[in-house]
Formats: structure tokens, C-alpha cells, sequence
């Protein structure tokens, strides 16, 4: 098959499972953890590259902000090999009790996204892998961490998420909101593929705290601190996959 446009990759380039954080700055942290550590490609808001943790061979691709580059990201990927998907990302929190610094691993999202709905009809639901799901709620309960297991919302208006949208999803009981798995994840299953989002909390728009709002950073220094815990939580989910 011939190089990818956008992630300048091809096949024999990327192995089965690939982490997908959205920040390119993110591989470089998930990386880090990892031995034999090689750039595959760079371009635009995609790097890729290819790592082992504990043996296991794996490749970690930045996908940018939002859905319609997440999407680019993984039917690339897919054409040249990758099965598994795992969103590496961070989110903000809907509920109360969902601190700065939990993790969110994901059973579903809501579509208040364009992207999916040029794939699907809005009433299909966007729901992870099974197997995937399972493994990350084993590996994020083993490090006995703060961690919340349920629906989220993935939105593609950052700076339009009002007190009204804010409200009706608290009360919907979503957990949190974030820019790319409800796409990942209808995608995944159209493609026969398996995915699978695990979240750091960067802030709490019921509480009126969003992330970059009380910091000269992007991250709040717990959420910050806490994004080394979730890439060590889907690290080891990778192994068991």
C-alpha cells in the first residue's frame, strides 16, 4: 500500500496496537517510558513512533485537537496495520466528585461531534471495544488510583461549551468531556477495530475550573503530574492485549 498522505507512513512502518494521544508533545511523554525508541514520521499535528514497553512492541501517534484530524489518524493507521487504538488523553470533568487528577476510563460517548455523523447516523452509539475497556479498567484499578468508569461526551467547541450544554450533561450523568473518542470509537467498530479511551482530568466545568485558566501551563501542576499515571495505565493494558 502506498505512503499515508498526512502520517507519512506506510505499510511494515507501524505495529498492531498504537496509543493515540492527541499532543505530539504526549509521545514524546509515553515514549519515555519505553525502550528502543524510533521516530517513524512527523507532519502537521502527527507524529508517529514506533517503541517496546516490556517487550511489547507498539507505536504511539499523536492526532491532534478534534475529531476530523483524530479520524485521518486512525484510517491511516488502519491501512497500514494498526488493529488496536488506545486515546491517551486528557478530559474535563462533568461531576462534582471527579477530581483534578482522576483518570476517566471511558464505556461510551456522546456525538456532539460533526465527525461521526459523516460516517453513521448520530442514534449509533460510540462505545469502545469490550476486551480494550475491560483491560484498561483492570490496569487503572491495579495502580489503585483515583479512576471513574463511564460515559462521556466528546465536543467539538471547545470555547462554546455553555452553562447550558454544561448542565444537561452533568445532569445526563456523563463524566466528563473531551474532543475525539466518540469519533474514535464509532469509527473503530466500522472498521472492524478495537479502541479504547482512558483521561486525566485537567479541570472541572461544574465547579467553574478549566484547564490553562489558573496556570502559566496548559495543565493545572496535579493534572500535569497525574498524565505520567494514565500513560503507565494504558502501558500496561497494552501488554495484555
Amino acid at each position: 500500500m502506498a505512503k499515508q498522505p498526512h502520517l507519512l507512513v506506510e505499510e511494515g512502518d507501524v505495529t498492531d496496537i498504537a496509543l493515540v494521544p492527541g499532543d505530539p508533545g504526549r509521545v514524546d511523554r509515553i515514549a519515555a517510558h519505553c525502550e528502543a525508541v524510533e521516530e517513524v514520521a512527523a507532519n502537521r499535528e502527527y507524529k508517529v513512533v514506533n517503541a517496546r514497553y516490556a517487550g511489547r512492541e507498539l507505536t504511539i501517534c499523536s492526532t491532534g485537537i478534534g475529531c476530523p484530524s483524530a479520524a485521518i489518524a486512525v484510517e491511516e493507521l488502519a491501512r497500514v496495520g494498526v488493529e488496536t487504538f488506545l486515546r491517551v488523553g486528557t478530559t474535563g470533568a462533568l461531576q462534582r466528585d471527579v477530581e483534578i487528577g482522576d483518570t476517566v476510563v471511558a464505556t461510551g460517548a456522546a456525538k456532539e461531534e460533526g465527525t461521526s455523523k459523516r460516517y453513521e447516523s448520530a442514534v449509533y452509539p460510540a462505545v469502545p471495544d469490550y476486551e480494550v475497556l475491560s483491560t484498561l479498567v483492570d490496569a487503572a484499578e491495579a495502580r489503585e488510583a483515583p479512576v471513574h468508569v463511564g460515559p462521556i461526551v466528546s465536543d467539538d467547541a471547545f470555547y462554546n461549551e455553555s452553562e447550558a450544554y454544561v448542565d444537561d450533561w452533568n445532569e445526563a450523568g456523563l463524566l466528563a468531556v473531551e474532543m475525539e473518542a466518540a469519533t474514535l470509537f464509532a469509527l473503530a467498530r466500522r472498521r472492524g477495530l478495537a479502541a479504547g479511551a482512558l483521561c486525566t482530568v485537567d479541570g472541572n466545568l461544574v465547579k467553574g475550573t478549566q484547564k490553562g485558566a489558573d496556570s502559566d501551563s496548559e495543565l493545572p501542576p496535579k493534572a500535569r503530574d497525574n498524565v505520567e499515571r494514565t500513560i503507565e495505565i494504558a502501558l500496561e493494558a497494552v501488554q495484555d492485549l
